[in-house]
């Protein structure tokens, strides 16, 4: 067989990466955090046309669903670059999320007004923060799912804890969503790596980003609802 009739049948080569199910339920869960966002606090500032934000992550489910995870073909794989450029637009309006709630707590912007709403606020950004985080743990350690499947890499971007201890997991264990959901739970609740270590530099620099974000959330919302409260 020529080279490229070997690259050909590898493109469209069979395999179960993972069910993307569990992950369409995280991504529709997001759309339904930014819908109530948008409820909590219907004159807040957004990124361009209160549907943009909304749009990708719709865009974002519709990829995922569209992808075949039982089938490596170029069509999946296109579709995981669309899926990057949409988890990198998702994490950007994360931060602009959070940076728009830290603007209301120092200039006294309505949602402070109130703790109720407050509190919902800084929920629903915290929530969507650890969401976001896990899409983007899940598609760029050691090169993404097909990658992982494949074992391209030799050592790991994050490394669990079955990955340090292979005693603890069964042979040929790879890390699923649900795992990259744990961790983007646990960074948010923990402000820094619990049970995952990242071993490279984006890696390092996007758990200090997410822990720095779930940090002043969780620290202003607090204090201004505190605040209120008195």
């Amino acid at each position: 067989m020529s080279t490229a009739g070997a690259n050909a049948q590898s493109d469209e080569e069979a395999v179960f990466l993972e069910s993307r199910w569990p992950i369409a339920l995280a991504v529709g869960v997001f759309i339904a955090i930014s819908i109530t966002l948008r409820i909590v606090e219907p004159h807040r500032e957004t990124l361009g046309p209160v549907w943009l934000v909304p749009g990708i992550e719709i865009a974002m489910l519709v990829a995922l669903i569209a992808s075949d995870p039982a089938r490596v073909s170029r069509r999946a794989k296109w579709l995981r670059r669309l899926s990057i450029a949409l988890i990198v637009a998702l994490v950007f309006g994360a931060v602009l999320s959070t940076g728009i709630l830290i603007n209301d707590l120092i200039t006294g912007g309505q949602v402070t007004e109130s703790a109720a709403p407050l509190l919902a606020s800084g929920a629903v950004i915290w929530l969507g923060n650890a969401l976001v985080f896990s899409l983007l743990y899940w598609q760029f350690d050691s090169g993404g799912p097909l990658a992982r499947y494949r074992g391209a890499r030799e050592f790991p971007d994050l490394a669990f804890s079955q990955q340090m201890s292979p005693e603890l997991a069964p042979p040929g264990w790879r890390p699923q969503f649900v795992d990259y959901l744990v961790l983007g739970v646990t960074t948010n609740t923990a402000f820094s790596p619990t049970d995952v270590m990242p071993m490279v530099p984006w890696a390092k620099l996007a758990m200090a980003l997410q822990s720095l974000i779930a940090l002043m959330v969780v620290g202003l919302v607090i204090a201004r609802a505190v605040n209120v409260f008195t």
